[in-house]
C-alpha cells in the first residue's frame, strides 16, 4: 500500500526544527522519542483530515486519517502519562488548526493567515517538547518559540517571492523588508548569535530573487538554509 503523504515538503522542516531545538532548550529526555514520531504521525494524520473538508473523496480521506490517527495518539500518550499538563499545549493549537480547516474548507490553503497559523502550531510543539523534560518553560524555550515563528514567517514570504508571487514587487519589498529588520532587532535586543542564524535567509531573499531556481533547486537550498539556522540556534540556546 502507497502512503497518502503531504505534498508541503517545507513542512518537515517546521515539523522537525522547533520540536528538536525545544528538546535542547530543556533536556533531551527519552519520552522525546514516542512524543516526536507521534507527533509526525499527528501531522500525517492533520493532511487528509483538512482534506475532508473540501468535500471531496471523503471515504478515501478519512481511512487515511484514522490510519494515521491511531498510531499518533497512542504515541502521544506516553507523553500525556508522564507530563499530563503537557494537554495544554495540544489545547493551544486548537484555534490554529480551527483556521487551517476554515482555508481547506474555502479551497485557500495557500493563504498568508493559512500558513502563519500552520508556523504557530509547529512553534507550540516546540514549547511542548521543552515542557516535557521538567515541566517548565525557561528564556531558552521561549527564544525558540519566537526564532521558529519569525524563521518561518520569512521562508513564507520568500517562497512566495519565487513562485506564486514572483511578479509582484510588493511582495518583494515585504520580502526583503521582514528579513532585514529581524535580523536587525536581533542586534539591537544584543542577540548576535541569533542575528547570525538569520543572516542566510536574509542573505538569500535578496541574491536568489529573480533567479530561475526550478522547485527542486528551490527546495535544497531551503533545506540547507533550514540545517544552517538550526545549527547556529542550537548555540545560541546551549
Amino acid at each position: 500500500m502507497k502512503l497518502f503523504l503531504p505534498k508541503q515538503h517545507g513542512a518537515w522542516a517546521m515539523l522537525i526544527i522547533p520540536f528538536w531545538l525545544g528538546a535542547a532548550a530543556t533536556e533531551i529526555v527519552w519520552q522525546h522519542i514516542p512524543f516526536f514520531f507521534g507527533w509526525i504521525l499527528l501531522y500525517l494524520a492533520t493532511y487528509p483530515m483538512l482534506l475532508l473538508f473540501k468535500g471531496k473523496n471523503i471515504s478515501f480521506y478519512r481511512k487515511w486519517t484514522i490510519i494515521y490517527l491511531i498510531p499518533a495518539l497512542l504515541l502521544l500518550m506516553v507523553p500525556l502519562f508522564t507530563t499530563p499538563s503537557i494537554i495544554y499545549f495540544g489545547l493551544a493549537m486548537i484555534p490554529f488548526f480551527i483556521i487551517n480547516v476554515y482555508f481547506s474548507s474555502k479551497n485557500n490553503d495557500r493563504a498568508l493567515l493559512n500558513d502563519v497559523s500552520a508556523i504557530i502550531t509547529f512553534s507550540i510543539a516546540g514549547l511542548a517538547s521543552s515542557y516535557l523534560a521538567n515541566a517548565g518553560i525557561n528564556p531558552e524555550a521561549m527564544l525558540v518559540f519566537v526564532v521558529s515563528i519569525l524563521f518561518f514567517i520569512g521562508s513564507t514570504f520568500y517562497v512566495k517571492t519565487m513562485v506564486r508571487e514572483k511578479k509582484n514587487i510588493r511582495y518583494k519589498y515585504i520580502s526583503w523588508t521582514y528579513h532585514l529588520v529581524v535580523t536587525i532587532l536581533w542586534l539591537l535586543i544584543g542577540e548576535w548569535v541569533v542575528a547570525i542564524a538569520f543572516l542566510p535567509s536574509l542573505i538569500r531573499a535578496i541574491v536568489f530573487y529573480g533567479n530561475p531556481l526550478g522547485m527542486m533547486r528551490l527546495g535544497i537550498y531551503e533545506i540547507v538554509n533550514a540545517v544552517l539556522f538550526f545549527i547556529i540556534m542550537l548555540f545560541a540556546i546551549l
